[in-house]
């Protein structure tokens, strides 16, 4: 019998716009953004759903008053169909599907369509949750993202996933649906606590080590001004960040992961893992900077990775801020086995065929390998905790 066979080819726009104060009355970015392409069947106003982390409406008050007389002032392109929907943020968010069913029925409520908006105003775990309901509301309606975390304006919010937890594996279920647009506003950072302006550096240093020395050493540059959170060395994160996660996905050739290969997952196959055997209390970029560090040493060790650069990455997380060993690392099966070297196969089937992990050459250098010696990963383990006790840390992971 005959075989028809075609291939077809998708394109996509992917917008990333950075602004300060984006729900100011005088700001005309959100609403450029949002009429955009628009066909206007029958004259209809777009409809926009707003969905705001209850964190951020806690710590910034008058947050949800100021998107309401925003969208006051535009009554005459664009309906609120409601007033915005404070949803519990961080990685709980994530961790039970009647979340995403609660967006679905807003959507089905208020007829919101395929050229309507959503807008998931949050960090990270907010924004996936939004997002997967989102992409699978009518098969996908346009969603726009305004991150307000530092993790999700330098990478996750820029890219093209959306996901919840399930089965105890993080992102077990999920889809690639580029958002319609991203407005990162430096504005939405000012509220953070320390903790969560500094996660999402550590982002910033795995995109630099696989893609850009020079980038790495304006971090180097700068530890001092981002430790403490000076606004313009952080934007300057920020910016070259969401620049290079942009290009990677765009640019090489698999931005919904068909093959095995994920580089701008570096640090991350042991940062899933940790995440999962902390019960979520170890933040996600925490867990990264653990990542990041075990896969440095482990590279040095095989010789691939010089022993100065993997010293400057440890020494720029440090400066940072971060602790580089949780106590995570240390937990054991029945059979004595470190759990955390489970997160390799974990990883492996997550994104299916070959074991591929990222690692270094040098700075800037990213390449890959198809298996990793266990015996090492423990030894890099080790090293990495002697490390955290002489600097003065105790085994009890430290979340100030």
């Amino acid at each position: 019998m005959p075989t028809l066979e075609r291939t077809i080819e998708v394109r996509w726009r992917h917008q990333v716009h950075f602004t300060h104060d984006v729900f100011s009355l005088e700001n005309v970015l959100l609403a450029d953004v949002l009429v955009e392409g628009r066909p206007v069947p029958f004259g209809r106003r777009a409809k926009a759903l707003v969905v705001v982390d209850e964190a951020l409406a806690q710590a910034a008050p008058g947050l949800v008053a100021r998107i309401e007389a925003w969208f006051a002032a535009r009554a005459d392109s664009t309906l609120l169909v409601c007033p915005p929907v404070l949803i519990i943020g961080g990685e709980p968010v994530k961790n039970a599907y009647f979340r995403v069913s609660e967006i679905h029925a807003l959507i089905e409520r208020f007829h919101i369509d395929r050229h309507d908006y959503v807008l998931a105003i949050g960090g990270g775990a907010l924004l996936d949750m939004v997002g997967l309901a989102a992409a699978t509301a009518h098969r996908g309606v346009r969603l726009v993202r305004l991150p307000t975390t530092t993790l999700a304006q330098d990478d996750s919010g820029v890219g093209v996933k959306n996901g919840i937890n399930a089965f105890g594996k993080k992102n077990f279920v999920g889809t690639f649906t580029p958002p319609f647009a991203v407005i990162n506003d430096f504005k939405l950072l000012e509220t953070l606590p320390p903790r969560d302006k500094r996660a999402g550096y550590v982002e910033a240093v795995k995109v630099a080590c696989i893609r850009d020395a020079a980038f790495f050493a304006r971090m180097e540059q700068d530890a001092a001004a981002l430790a403490a959170f000076e606004p313009a060395a952080m934007q300057r994160l920020i910016f070259r960040s969401a620049e290079l996660h942009l290009d990677h996905i765009a640019g090489n050739g698999d931005p919904f992961e068909m093959g095995s290969a994920r580089p701008l997952d570096f640090g991350h196959w042991a940062a899933h893992k940790l995440e999962q055997l902390s019960e979520y209390r170890l933040r996600h970029g925490e867990a990264v900077a653990v990542g990041v560090a075990l896969d440095v040493v482990y590279a040095r060790s095989r010789g691939f990775l010089g022993a100065a650069d993997a010293e400057r990455v440890l020494v720029l997380l440090e400066r940072l801020g971060f602790d580089l060993f949780a106590g995570e690392l240390l937990h054991e099966d029945e059979t004595g086995q470190l759990l955390v070297v489970a997160g390799l196969e974990e990883f492996r089937e997550h994104l299916g065929g070959e074991l591929t992990i990222t690692l270094l050459r040098a700075i800037g250098q990213g390449f890959e390998v198809h298996e990793m010696s266990q015996s090492l990963v423990v030894d890099a383990i080790d090293e990495l905790q002697r490390r955290h006790l002489a600097r003065g840390g105790s085994l009890l992971r430290v979340t100030a």
